[in-house]
Protein backbone atom coordinates (compact mmCIF):
# COMPACT_ATOMS: atom_id res chain seq x y z
CA UNK A 1 0.00 0.00 0.00
CA UNK A 2 0.91 3.42 -0.75
CA UNK A 3 2.23 5.52 1.83
CA UNK A 4 3.26 9.15 2.93
CA UNK A 5 1.33 11.96 3.96
CA UNK A 6 -1.72 12.46 6.66
CA UNK A 7 -5.28 11.55 6.00
CA UNK A 8 -5.92 15.34 5.25
CA UNK A 9 -3.48 15.49 2.35
CA UNK A 10 -4.76 14.24 -1.35
CA UNK A 11 -3.11 11.30 -3.39
CA UNK A 12 0.72 10.75 -3.38
CA UNK A 13 2.34 10.74 -7.03
CA UNK A 14 2.76 7.03 -6.75
CA UNK A 15 -1.24 7.03 -6.00
CA UNK A 16 -1.72 8.94 -8.82
CA UNK A 17 0.23 6.93 -10.89
CA UNK A 18 -1.31 3.91 -9.84
CA UNK A 19 -4.71 5.23 -11.07
CA UNK A 20 -3.58 6.48 -14.08
CA UNK A 21 -1.69 3.77 -15.20
CA UNK A 22 -3.89 0.95 -14.22
CA UNK A 23 -6.77 3.44 -16.06
CA UNK A 24 -5.05 3.47 -19.27
CA UNK A 25 -4.30 -0.62 -18.98
CA UNK A 26 -7.95 -1.23 -18.67
CA UNK A 27 -8.77 1.67 -21.22
CA UNK A 28 -6.60 0.13 -24.06
CA UNK A 29 -8.30 -3.25 -23.47
CA UNK A 30 -11.91 -2.47 -23.28
CA UNK A 31 -11.42 0.03 -26.41
CA UNK A 32 -10.19 -3.03 -27.98
CA UNK A 33 -12.97 -4.76 -27.22
CA UNK A 34 -15.85 -2.43 -28.29
CA UNK A 35 -14.03 -0.89 -31.40
CA UNK A 36 -16.02 -3.70 -33.50
CA UNK A 37 -19.37 -2.61 -31.87
CA UNK A 38 -20.70 0.02 -34.22
CA UNK A 39 -18.93 -2.03 -37.53
CA UNK A 40 -18.78 -5.75 -37.46
CA UNK A 41 -22.65 -6.51 -37.96
CA UNK A 42 -22.04 -4.32 -41.14
CA UNK A 43 -18.68 -6.32 -42.06
CA UNK A 44 -20.00 -9.84 -40.91
CA UNK A 45 -21.10 -10.57 -44.59
CA UNK A 46 -18.12 -11.25 -45.78
CA UNK A 47 -16.97 -13.94 -43.66
CA UNK A 48 -18.12 -17.73 -44.57
CA UNK A 49 -20.52 -18.91 -42.55
CA UNK A 50 -22.36 -15.95 -41.32
CA UNK A 51 -25.74 -16.13 -40.31
CA UNK A 52 -27.75 -13.27 -38.13
CA UNK A 53 -27.38 -15.99 -35.00
CA UNK A 54 -23.46 -16.67 -35.03
CA UNK A 55 -22.47 -12.33 -35.59
CA UNK A 56 -24.67 -12.09 -32.26
CA UNK A 57 -22.76 -14.56 -30.71
CA UNK A 58 -19.36 -13.31 -31.97
CA UNK A 59 -19.82 -9.73 -30.95
CA UNK A 60 -20.87 -11.35 -27.53
CA UNK A 61 -18.61 -13.83 -26.75
CA UNK A 62 -15.86 -12.16 -24.61
CA UNK A 63 -18.42 -11.52 -21.96
CA UNK A 64 -18.71 -15.21 -21.81
CA UNK A 65 -15.68 -16.21 -20.95
CA UNK A 66 -14.80 -13.09 -18.83
CA UNK A 67 -17.97 -13.50 -16.48
CA UNK A 68 -16.36 -17.25 -16.26
CA UNK A 69 -12.88 -16.15 -15.10
CA UNK A 70 -12.83 -12.98 -13.99
CA UNK A 71 -13.27 -13.64 -10.46
CA UNK A 72 -11.21 -16.36 -10.39
CA UNK A 73 -8.37 -14.44 -12.37
CA UNK A 74 -8.57 -12.20 -9.33
CA UNK A 75 -8.37 -14.87 -6.94
CA UNK A 76 -5.21 -15.96 -8.34
CA UNK A 77 -3.72 -12.82 -8.51
CA UNK A 78 -3.76 -13.01 -4.40
CA UNK A 79 -1.78 -16.17 -4.90
CA UNK A 80 0.74 -15.08 -7.71
CA UNK A 81 0.87 -11.50 -8.10
CA UNK A 82 -1.04 -8.96 -9.76
CA UNK A 83 1.27 -7.98 -12.55
CA UNK A 84 1.39 -11.29 -13.46
CA UNK A 85 -2.49 -11.96 -14.01
CA UNK A 86 -2.41 -8.83 -15.61
CA UNK A 87 0.50 -9.26 -18.29
CA UNK A 88 -0.70 -13.03 -18.69
CA UNK A 89 -4.67 -11.79 -19.15
CA UNK A 90 -3.27 -8.73 -21.75
CA UNK A 91 -1.31 -11.53 -23.73
CA UNK A 92 -4.22 -13.84 -24.14
CA UNK A 93 -6.41 -10.82 -25.38
CA UNK A 94 -3.90 -9.89 -28.31
CA UNK A 95 -3.56 -13.68 -29.31
CA UNK A 96 -7.27 -13.52 -29.00
CA UNK A 97 -7.43 -10.35 -31.27
CA UNK A 98 -4.84 -12.17 -33.53
CA UNK A 99 -7.19 -15.27 -33.94
CA UNK A 100 -10.15 -13.24 -34.91
CA UNK A 101 -7.48 -10.80 -37.53
CA UNK A 102 -6.77 -13.76 -39.54
CA UNK A 103 -9.56 -15.55 -39.60
CA UNK A 104 -11.97 -15.34 -42.91
CA UNK A 105 -14.96 -17.30 -41.21
CA UNK A 106 -17.53 -16.47 -38.58
CA UNK A 107 -16.37 -19.53 -36.11
CA UNK A 108 -13.06 -18.34 -36.10
CA UNK A 109 -14.05 -14.61 -35.14
CA UNK A 110 -16.18 -16.36 -32.30
CA UNK A 111 -13.09 -18.14 -31.29
CA UNK A 112 -10.83 -14.59 -30.83
CA UNK A 113 -13.54 -13.09 -29.40
CA UNK A 114 -13.88 -15.66 -26.45
CA UNK A 115 -10.39 -15.87 -26.29
CA UNK A 116 -10.12 -12.10 -25.95
CA UNK A 117 -12.77 -12.28 -22.88
CA UNK A 118 -10.10 -15.04 -21.56
CA UNK A 119 -7.97 -12.44 -20.62
CA UNK A 120 -9.94 -11.51 -17.73
CA UNK A 121 -7.67 -8.51 -15.81
CA UNK A 122 -10.32 -6.65 -14.28
CA UNK A 123 -10.67 -8.01 -10.87
CA UNK A 124 -6.64 -8.25 -11.01
CA UNK A 125 -6.63 -4.68 -11.77
CA UNK A 126 -8.85 -3.35 -9.51
CA UNK A 127 -6.81 -5.33 -6.80
CA UNK A 128 -3.92 -4.21 -7.89
CA UNK A 129 -4.91 -0.56 -7.70
CA UNK A 130 -6.53 -1.42 -4.14
CA UNK A 131 -2.86 -2.59 -3.17
CA UNK A 132 -1.47 0.57 -4.27
CA UNK A 133 -3.72 2.79 -2.23
CA UNK A 134 -4.31 3.86 0.89
CA UNK A 135 -7.77 3.47 1.90
CA UNK A 136 -8.69 7.04 2.49
CA UNK A 137 -7.90 7.84 -1.21
CA UNK A 138 -8.74 4.15 -2.41
CA UNK A 139 -12.68 5.40 -4.40
CA UNK A 140 -10.70 8.49 -6.61
CA UNK A 141 -8.21 5.56 -8.12
CA UNK A 142 -11.27 3.09 -8.66
CA UNK A 143 -13.37 6.39 -10.21
CA UNK A 144 -10.56 7.15 -12.25
CA UNK A 145 -10.75 3.64 -13.53
CA UNK A 146 -14.45 3.75 -13.71
CA UNK A 147 -14.25 7.32 -16.31
CA UNK A 148 -11.51 4.93 -18.24
CA UNK A 149 -13.99 2.34 -19.16
CA UNK A 150 -17.03 4.84 -20.22
CA UNK A 151 -14.66 7.01 -22.15
CA UNK A 152 -13.37 4.40 -24.42
CA UNK A 153 -16.57 3.35 -24.92
CA UNK A 154 -17.71 6.37 -26.19
CA UNK A 155 -14.38 6.87 -28.39
CA UNK A 156 -14.92 3.28 -30.01
CA UNK A 157 -18.40 4.21 -31.40
CA UNK A 158 -16.74 7.68 -33.04
CA UNK A 159 -13.24 5.55 -33.62
CA UNK A 160 -14.80 2.40 -35.23
CA UNK A 161 -16.62 3.53 -38.50
CA UNK A 162 -13.26 5.31 -39.24
CA UNK A 163 -11.18 2.64 -38.26
CA UNK A 164 -13.16 0.56 -40.54
CA UNK A 165 -12.90 2.66 -43.50
CA UNK A 166 -8.78 2.93 -42.83
CA UNK A 167 -8.16 -0.48 -42.42
CA UNK A 168 -11.27 -2.59 -42.32
CA UNK A 169 -12.55 -4.81 -39.64
CA UNK A 170 -9.61 -7.00 -39.62
CA UNK A 171 -7.02 -4.57 -39.31
CA UNK A 172 -9.51 -3.20 -36.09
CA UNK A 173 -8.92 -6.43 -34.72
CA UNK A 174 -5.03 -6.03 -35.45
CA UNK A 175 -4.95 -2.79 -33.81
CA UNK A 176 -6.33 -4.29 -30.46
CA UNK A 177 -3.85 -6.83 -30.39
CA UNK A 178 -0.81 -4.00 -30.45
CA UNK A 179 -2.96 -2.18 -27.44
CA UNK A 180 -2.92 -4.80 -25.74
CA UNK A 181 0.83 -5.27 -25.90
CA UNK A 182 0.94 -1.39 -25.58
CA UNK A 183 -1.07 -2.62 -22.07
CA UNK A 184 1.55 -4.94 -21.28
CA UNK A 185 3.85 -2.26 -21.63
CA UNK A 186 2.12 0.03 -19.29
CA UNK A 187 1.45 -2.45 -16.68
CA UNK A 188 5.79 -3.77 -16.89
CA UNK A 189 7.00 0.04 -16.89
CA UNK A 190 4.65 2.61 -15.80
CA UNK A 191 2.62 0.76 -12.81
CA UNK A 192 4.37 0.50 -9.93
CA UNK A 193 4.97 -2.44 -8.01
CA UNK A 194 3.38 -2.91 -4.35
CA UNK A 195 5.11 -4.13 -1.70
CA UNK A 196 2.95 -6.87 -0.98
CA UNK A 197 -0.55 -8.27 -1.95
CA UNK A 198 -3.39 -8.23 0.35
CA UNK A 199 -7.31 -9.02 0.29
CA UNK A 200 -9.28 -5.89 0.16
CA UNK A 201 -12.67 -6.24 0.75
CA UNK A 202 -13.54 -2.69 -0.51
CA UNK A 203 -12.26 -3.83 -3.84
CA UNK A 204 -11.93 -7.85 -4.89
CA UNK A 205 -14.32 -10.46 -4.16
CA UNK A 206 -13.79 -12.22 -0.88
CA UNK A 207 -15.00 -16.34 -0.89
CA UNK A 208 -17.04 -16.32 1.83
CA UNK A 209 -18.89 -13.51 1.21
CA UNK A 210 -20.54 -15.11 -1.48
CA UNK A 211 -23.05 -16.39 -0.30
CA UNK A 212 -24.03 -13.11 1.81
CA UNK A 213 -24.08 -11.36 -0.92
CA UNK A 214 -26.33 -13.98 -3.28
CA UNK A 215 -28.88 -13.83 -0.76
CA UNK A 216 -29.47 -10.01 -0.86
CA UNK A 217 -32.59 -9.80 -3.06
CA UNK A 218 -31.76 -5.94 -4.00
CA UNK A 219 -28.33 -6.76 -4.86
CA UNK A 220 -29.42 -9.84 -7.45
CA UNK A 221 -32.37 -7.01 -8.94
CA UNK A 222 -29.23 -4.43 -9.42
CA UNK A 223 -27.11 -7.37 -11.08
CA UNK A 224 -30.21 -8.63 -13.12
CA UNK A 225 -30.33 -4.83 -13.96
CA UNK A 226 -26.57 -4.92 -15.53
CA UNK A 227 -27.01 -7.92 -17.30
CA UNK A 228 -30.59 -6.59 -18.79
CA UNK A 229 -28.65 -3.38 -19.79
CA UNK A 230 -25.38 -4.85 -21.33
CA UNK A 231 -28.09 -7.72 -23.14
CA UNK A 232 -29.64 -4.13 -24.65
CA UNK A 233 -26.84 -2.13 -25.46
CA UNK A 234 -25.23 -5.20 -27.60
CA UNK A 235 -28.37 -6.31 -29.16
CA UNK A 236 -28.73 -2.45 -30.72
CA UNK A 237 -25.47 -3.08 -32.37
CA UNK A 238 -26.47 -5.92 -34.17
CA UNK A 239 -29.18 -3.83 -35.63
CA UNK A 240 -28.31 -0.05 -35.81
CA UNK A 241 -25.76 0.20 -37.59
CA UNK A 242 -27.53 -1.59 -40.30
CA UNK A 243 -30.99 0.90 -40.07
CA UNK A 244 -27.91 3.46 -40.82
CA UNK A 245 -26.70 2.44 -43.80
CA UNK A 246 -29.95 0.24 -45.19
CA UNK A 247 -33.08 2.18 -43.74
CA UNK A 248 -31.55 5.99 -43.61
CA UNK A 249 -29.04 5.37 -46.40
CA UNK A 250 -26.09 6.73 -44.67
CA UNK A 251 -22.88 5.03 -45.71
CA UNK A 252 -20.71 3.40 -42.91
CA UNK A 253 -17.83 5.55 -43.04
CA UNK A 254 -19.87 8.61 -42.16
CA UNK A 255 -21.38 6.70 -39.12
CA UNK A 256 -19.46 8.16 -36.63
CA UNK A 257 -20.75 11.71 -37.96
CA UNK A 258 -24.20 10.56 -36.44
CA UNK A 259 -22.58 9.04 -33.32
CA UNK A 260 -20.44 11.76 -32.17
CA UNK A 261 -23.80 14.62 -31.44
CA UNK A 262 -26.11 11.56 -29.94
CA UNK A 263 -23.34 10.47 -27.32
CA UNK A 264 -22.54 14.40 -26.89
CA UNK A 265 -25.95 15.35 -26.31
CA UNK A 266 -26.36 12.09 -24.06
CA UNK A 267 -23.71 12.49 -21.69
CA UNK A 268 -24.42 16.15 -21.25
CA UNK A 269 -28.53 15.32 -20.94
CA UNK A 270 -27.73 12.63 -17.87
CA UNK A 271 -25.88 15.16 -15.97
CA UNK A 272 -28.73 17.00 -14.40
CA UNK A 273 -30.28 13.43 -13.68
CA UNK A 274 -27.24 12.15 -11.95
CA UNK A 275 -27.08 15.18 -9.54
CA UNK A 276 -30.82 14.67 -8.91
CA UNK A 277 -29.94 10.96 -8.17
CA UNK A 278 -27.08 11.71 -5.66
CA UNK A 279 -26.81 15.33 -3.95
CA UNK A 280 -30.60 15.61 -3.76
CA UNK A 281 -31.40 11.90 -3.05
CA UNK A 282 -33.86 10.60 -5.51
CA UNK A 283 -31.79 7.58 -6.41
CA UNK A 284 -34.55 5.38 -7.12
CA UNK A 285 -37.39 7.44 -8.88
CA UNK A 286 -34.37 8.60 -10.98
CA UNK A 287 -33.37 5.07 -11.65
CA UNK A 288 -36.66 3.82 -12.41
CA UNK A 289 -37.14 6.14 -14.43
CA UNK A 290 -34.02 6.36 -16.47
CA UNK A 291 -35.39 2.14 -16.68
CA UNK A 292 -38.19 3.37 -18.78
CA UNK A 293 -36.51 5.91 -20.99
CA UNK A 294 -34.59 3.23 -22.07
CA UNK A 295 -37.80 0.78 -23.04
CA UNK A 296 -39.66 3.89 -24.12
CA UNK A 297 -36.40 4.71 -26.59
CA UNK A 298 -36.47 0.97 -27.98
CA UNK A 299 -40.03 1.53 -28.82
CA UNK A 300 -39.04 4.81 -30.73
CA UNK A 301 -35.88 2.79 -32.39
CA UNK A 302 -38.47 0.80 -33.54
CA UNK A 303 -41.10 2.64 -35.48
CA UNK A 304 -38.25 5.60 -36.35
CA UNK A 305 -35.65 3.46 -37.92
CA UNK A 306 -36.42 3.83 -41.48
CA UNK A 307 -35.45 8.07 -40.54
CA UNK A 308 -32.59 9.51 -39.94
CA UNK A 309 -33.55 12.07 -38.17
CA UNK A 310 -36.27 9.42 -36.01
CA UNK A 311 -33.20 7.44 -35.52
CA UNK A 312 -31.10 10.42 -33.61
CA UNK A 313 -33.69 11.34 -31.84
CA UNK A 314 -34.44 7.96 -30.20
CA UNK A 315 -30.60 6.68 -29.75
CA UNK A 316 -30.20 10.13 -27.78
CA UNK A 317 -32.96 9.29 -25.43
CA UNK A 318 -31.70 5.68 -25.30
CA UNK A 319 -27.88 6.86 -25.22
CA UNK A 320 -29.23 9.63 -22.11
CA UNK A 321 -30.35 6.48 -20.03
CA UNK A 322 -28.05 4.12 -21.06
CA UNK A 323 -25.24 6.15 -19.57
CA UNK A 324 -27.07 7.66 -16.53
CA UNK A 325 -27.82 4.02 -15.80
CA UNK A 326 -24.10 3.07 -16.00
CA UNK A 327 -23.56 6.00 -13.34
CA UNK A 328 -26.17 5.23 -11.10
CA UNK A 329 -26.11 1.10 -10.96
CA UNK A 330 -22.49 1.04 -9.48
CA UNK A 331 -23.64 3.55 -7.31
CA UNK A 332 -26.15 1.50 -5.68
CA UNK A 333 -24.38 -1.55 -5.71
CA UNK A 334 -22.26 0.29 -3.35
CA UNK A 335 -24.73 1.67 -1.46
CA UNK A 336 -26.89 -1.50 -1.05
CA UNK A 337 -23.40 -4.15 -0.83
CA UNK A 338 -22.61 -4.78 3.31
CA UNK A 339 -19.76 -2.87 4.50
CA UNK A 340 -17.59 -5.48 4.32
CA UNK A 341 -18.61 -7.40 0.97
CA UNK A 342 -18.63 -4.44 -1.44
CA UNK A 343 -15.62 -6.22 -3.31
CA UNK A 344 -17.44 -9.02 -3.80
CA UNK A 345 -20.78 -7.70 -4.92
CA UNK A 346 -19.07 -5.65 -7.17
CA UNK A 347 -17.25 -8.85 -8.64
CA UNK A 348 -20.48 -10.31 -8.97
CA UNK A 349 -22.38 -7.18 -10.51
CA UNK A 350 -19.33 -7.27 -12.84
CA UNK A 351 -20.02 -10.89 -13.89
CA UNK A 352 -23.33 -10.03 -14.71
CA UNK A 353 -22.63 -7.29 -16.57
CA UNK A 354 -20.26 -9.38 -18.82
CA UNK A 355 -22.95 -12.23 -18.75
CA UNK A 356 -25.26 -9.76 -20.52
CA UNK A 357 -23.14 -8.88 -23.32
CA UNK A 358 -23.00 -12.43 -24.38
CA UNK A 359 -26.91 -13.07 -23.87
CA UNK A 360 -27.38 -10.17 -25.80
CA UNK A 361 -25.40 -10.56 -28.68
CA UNK A 362 -26.84 -14.68 -28.75
CA UNK A 363 -30.49 -14.04 -27.95
CA UNK A 364 -30.77 -10.40 -30.03
CA UNK A 365 -28.75 -12.35 -33.10
CA UNK A 366 -31.27 -14.73 -33.28
CA UNK A 367 -34.30 -12.29 -32.69
CA UNK A 368 -32.89 -10.52 -35.92
CA UNK A 369 -32.34 -13.71 -38.06
CA UNK A 370 -36.02 -14.98 -36.99
CA UNK A 371 -37.73 -11.44 -36.50
CA UNK A 372 -35.62 -9.07 -38.73
CA UNK A 373 -34.08 -5.46 -37.45
CA UNK A 374 -37.92 -4.36 -36.01
CA UNK A 375 -37.54 -7.46 -33.35
CA UNK A 376 -34.48 -7.06 -31.85
CA UNK A 377 -35.68 -3.41 -30.76
CA UNK A 378 -38.62 -4.89 -29.34
CA UNK A 379 -36.61 -7.84 -27.73
CA UNK A 380 -34.49 -4.46 -25.87
CA UNK A 381 -37.70 -3.34 -24.93
CA UNK A 382 -39.25 -6.33 -23.41
CA UNK A 383 -36.01 -7.09 -21.85
CA UNK A 384 -36.15 -3.52 -19.92
CA UNK A 385 -39.80 -3.83 -19.12
CA UNK A 386 -39.20 -7.13 -17.04
CA UNK A 387 -36.38 -4.79 -15.51
CA UNK A 388 -38.52 -1.72 -14.59
CA UNK A 389 -41.16 -4.56 -12.81
CA UNK A 390 -38.62 -6.24 -11.01
CA UNK A 391 -36.52 -2.84 -9.90
CA UNK A 392 -39.85 -1.49 -8.75
CA UNK A 393 -40.12 -3.94 -5.88
CA UNK A 394 -36.51 -2.55 -4.49
CA UNK A 395 -35.86 -1.01 -0.85
CA UNK A 396 -35.13 2.42 -1.25
CA UNK A 397 -31.13 2.87 -0.77
CA UNK A 398 -29.93 4.68 2.13
CA UNK A 399 -27.65 7.60 1.67
CA UNK A 400 -24.26 5.91 2.97
CA UNK A 401 -21.01 6.09 1.27
CA UNK A 402 -18.39 3.50 2.39
CA UNK A 403 -15.28 4.41 3.94
CA UNK A 404 -12.43 2.84 5.31
CA UNK A 405 -10.62 3.61 8.63
CA UNK A 406 -6.54 1.94 9.23
CA UNK A 407 -7.09 1.22 12.74
CA UNK A 408 -3.84 -1.01 13.02
CA UNK A 409 -3.87 -4.59 14.85
CA UNK A 410 -6.27 -5.50 16.66
CA UNK A 411 -7.03 -9.27 18.34
CA UNK A 412 -10.58 -10.50 17.97
CA UNK A 413 -12.12 -9.14 21.40
CA UNK A 414 -10.72 -5.59 20.78
CA UNK A 415 -11.89 -5.95 17.37
CA UNK A 416 -15.78 -6.56 18.79
CA UNK A 417 -14.99 -3.76 21.22
CA UNK A 418 -13.84 -1.22 18.58
CA UNK A 419 -16.54 -2.28 16.13
CA UNK A 420 -19.28 -1.04 19.20
CA UNK A 421 -17.28 2.36 19.57
CA UNK A 422 -17.09 3.01 15.73
CA UNK A 423 -21.26 2.60 15.70
CA UNK A 424 -21.04 5.07 18.29
CA UNK A 425 -19.98 7.80 16.49
CA UNK A 426 -22.37 10.39 15.12
CA UNK A 427 -22.89 9.66 11.17
CA UNK A 428 -22.13 5.68 11.47
CA UNK A 429 -24.18 3.61 10.35
CA UNK A 430 -22.57 0.47 10.12
CA UNK A 431 -19.09 -0.68 11.06
CA UNK A 432 -16.85 -4.26 10.80
CA UNK A 433 -13.87 -4.27 11.87
CA UNK A 434 -11.54 -7.26 10.37
CA UNK A 435 -8.90 -8.38 12.89
CA UNK A 436 -6.07 -9.87 10.62
CA UNK A 437 -6.23 -6.67 8.13
CA UNK A 438 -6.38 -3.80 10.44
CA UNK A 439 -8.90 -2.48 8.65
CA UNK A 440 -12.59 -0.89 9.74
CA UNK A 441 -15.30 -1.13 7.01
CA UNK A 442 -17.64 1.49 7.74
CA UNK A 443 -21.00 2.95 5.94
CA UNK A 444 -21.24 6.35 6.84
CA UNK A 445 -24.09 9.34 6.28
CA UNK A 446 -21.39 11.76 5.21
CA UNK A 447 -23.90 15.02 6.00
CA UNK A 448 -23.86 13.60 9.36
CA UNK A 449 -20.49 12.19 10.59
CA UNK A 450 -18.56 13.63 13.09
CA UNK A 451 -15.26 13.45 11.00
CA UNK A 452 -13.10 14.76 13.91
CA UNK A 453 -14.34 11.57 16.15
CA UNK A 454 -13.86 8.84 13.48
CA UNK A 455 -10.33 10.61 12.86
CA UNK A 456 -9.70 9.39 16.68
CA UNK A 457 -9.72 6.03 15.67
CA UNK A 458 -7.41 5.77 12.56
CA UNK A 459 -3.54 4.60 13.30
CA UNK A 460 -2.25 7.36 11.18
CA UNK A 461 -3.47 9.49 13.45
CA UNK A 462 -2.19 8.02 16.80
Amino acid sequence: MATGGDKASGMTAIERRAAFSLAGIYALRMLGLFLILPVFALYADELSGVTPLLVGVAIGAYGLTQAILQIPFGMLSDRVGRKPVIVAGLLIFALGSVVAALSDSIYGVIAGRALQGSGAIAAAVMALAADLTREEHRTKAMAVIGMSIGSAFMLALILGPVFNELIGVPGIFWMTAVLAILGVGVALFLVPTPRGCSVHRDAEPVPEQFGRVLRNLDLLRLDFGILVLHMIITSVFLAVPLALRDMAGMASADHWKFYLPVMLISVAAMVPFVIQAEKHRRMKPVYLGAILALALAQLMVYFLHHSLAGLAVALVLFFTAFNLLEAVLPSLVSKVAPAESKGTAMGVYSSSQFAGAFIGGAIGGWVHGQYGMGGVFLFGAGGALLWLLLASGMTPPRYLSNQLLHVGPVDGEAARQLTERLLAVVGVAEAVVVAEEGVAYLKVDTKRLDMSALDEFSAAEA
